[in-house]
């Protein structure tokens, strides 16, 4: 078996002799998101032998498991009942505040979005720092948060060229998406911005805060309060904090 695709339109695919890869609906939205954190959760609540991880993205997720114990077409068969299963408990919403530093050298890029979308930079930073964002996904590289729900007026091309190193803790706009990036490495996003947060902290318990389906909400800081900040999340300490939604 090399493939399935079932009655819900979903796409089963091999990848490589280790993983298997279930396809949602070609397109970015909250409803195909849920679908995949939905079969994630149902995979981590009824466990079988040789699953040994599953990585949700926007539209896909990625099943990792052992050949050894289960083979892919046993895979294919015990998954694809659980696609139109529907007892399994929403996803709590956990809504983070995550401080950010607007303009400057964190914000090379800002002068040439600002131009391109005929709005001052204040106005690209009000626009950017009001939304609610959705975390589509985590990954790329570790720490890199995907976030969805920017707003039409910002979309913006990603570079012709990439940069070679951009910083941690950048917060850049890409086509329709705009992200946090994890870890200091070449990228061709807009850079608008930088969080003294660290997204991936290996030696903290929980080295990833924030997950897919998390929301994210921005409090724009000052240059002041971005040093303060660092310094407590070099010492280890998550600076974002948890907004109650009840």
């Amino acid at each position: 078996m090399t493939g399935l695709d079932n009655s819900a339109g979903v796409k089963l695919r091999a990848v490589a002799d280790r993983a298997l890869l279930v396809e949602f609906e070609n397109r970015i939205a909250q409803d195909i998101s849920e679908q995949v954190l939905k079969l994630a959760r149902l995979l981590k609540r009824e466990p079988f032998a040789g699953i040994l991880e599953a990585v949700p993205a926007y539209r896909t997720l990625m099943v990792h498991y052992d050949p050894l114990t289960i083979d892919y077409d046993s895979l294919c068969t015990r998954i694809t009942p659980l696609l139109n299963q529907s007892s399994v408990s929403e996803q709590s919403r956990r809504r983070w505040s995550v401080p950010v530093l607007y303009g400057g050298e964190a914000a090379p890029d800002l002068k040439q979005i600002s131009e391109r979308h005929k709005l001052s930079e204040e106005q690209i930073i009000d626009i950017h720092s009001g939304t609610v964002y959705r975390v589509y996904m985590m990954g790329f590289a570790p720490g890199w948060t995907f976030l969805g729900g920017l707003d039409p007026r910002l979309y913006t091309p990603r570079l012709e060229v990439p940069r070679a190193d951009v910083p941690a803790g950048c917060i850049s706009i890409g086509g329709q998406q705009t992200l946090i990036g994890g870890q200091a490495m070449p990228s061709g996003w807009n850079l608008i911005g930088q969080t003294p947060e660290r997204t991936f902290a290996p030696e903290r318990d929980n080295p990833f805060f924030i997950q897919a389906g998390d929301e994210v909400a921005i409090r724009r800081i000052n240059q002041e309060e971005f040093d303060q900040l660092s310094r407590q999340a070099a010492a280890g300490s998550c600076i974002s904090q948890e907004i109650s939604l009840s």
